[in-house]
């Protein structure tokens, strides 16, 4: 009996719901007990190697090896993370994006970021604020301004989604199910939809599900960070997840420069000469404050 390669797009008790990489078909499969012995079971995202029976059920005899894993909830296999926001109906403080974005740093995550509902931005002031959320950010990092009523740049977001592994991450009401049907009418999502099926509460239990796309693809269906606090950083390795800080870091006078207290530091020049955004280095310095304090029992550092 050969083994076939599929996906997981779910894992709900003892079974699985897979779909094949090659056929698209989609079945459910049930784990060996080797797996239970063992206490391993799969996660959403892993690839696996199956067999089926006379009924068409499914036998999950592999778990391949995962490249990466995101957790709370568990994700493996991710290719890049869809970060959505929005310059007005919310504004999003950037504060937040750049801890989203240190996050995906850490994991190594390739990410885009999607602005939002740009049919709102009317006025020159507020073409500005895009213009400028730009500037910060597309030196480093894919900017799709979009908009989900228009149809704004939505092809150009499918070529990014297209038969890759996403997740998708954003504040609630950035308007994330709102443009995951006018990318794939198919999916047929409520508004509030990405964060509704992720099931909370004293009587349910904690899943998250891969949703496939028609023109080829999956993306999850909650956010790949569920926390907005910063686990398991270390503050003096926080300026590593900033990428513009490498370049210039190279030139400060002292090797272990955390680009705060110390003179002849060519981060801070690069600040004060427009070449690194003032806005992401206050940033980089909040989160730095944030972090020794959390570390130090509550001493504050400037």
């Amino acid at each position: 009996m050969s083994w076939k390669k599929g996906i997981v797009t779910r894992f709900h008790s003892n079974m699985a719901d897979v779909i094949d990489t090659e056929t698209k078909e989609k079945l459910s499969c049930v784990l060996r007990g080797k797996f239970k012995m063992q206490k391993i079971r799969p996660i959403v995202g892993d690839f696996v190697e199956y067999t089926t029976d006379e009924s068409d059920t499914g036998k999950i005899e592999n778990i391949l090896e995962r490249k990466n894993i995101l957790y709370r909830p568990s994700i493996a296999n991710i290719d890049q993370i869809i970060l959505v926001t929005t310059l007005k109906s919310p504004c999003v403080d950037n504060l937040i994006i750049d801890k989203f974005l240190i996050q995906a740093e850490k994991e190594n995550m390739d990410v885009i970021i999607v602005v939002n509902k740009t049919d709102l931005l009317v006025t020159q002031e507020e073409k500005l604020i895009l213009e400028n959320f730009r500037a910060i950010y597309e030196d480093m990092y894919t900017v799709i301004p979009v908009c989900s009523k228009t149809g704004e740049n939505i092809d150009k977001l499918k070529i990014f989604l297209k038969d890759k592994i996403s997740t998708m991450a954003g504040m609630s009401g950035v308007g994330k199910s709102s443009l995951l049907n006018f990318v794939n009418p198919g999916l047929k999502l409520k508004v509030g939809d990405i964060s509704d099926r992720l099931q909370r509460g004293k009587h349910t239990t904690t899943y998250s599900e891969l949703m496939q796309f028609d023109f080829g693809g999956f993306i999850a269906d909650t956010p790949g960070f569920a926390n907005m606090e910063l686990i398991n950083f270390n503050a003096d390795k926080l300026k590593n997840f900033f990428p513009e800080f490498s370049y210039f870091g190279a030139y400060c006078a002292f090797s272990d420069c955390s680009h705060i207290h110390e003179p002849n530091c060519a981060v801070k020049d690069a600040v004060e000469n427009d070449e690194i955004s003032l806005s992401r280095y206050n940033n980089y310095k909040k989160i730095y404050s944030d972090l020794k304090t959390r570390n130090s029992g509550g001493k504050k550092y400037d």
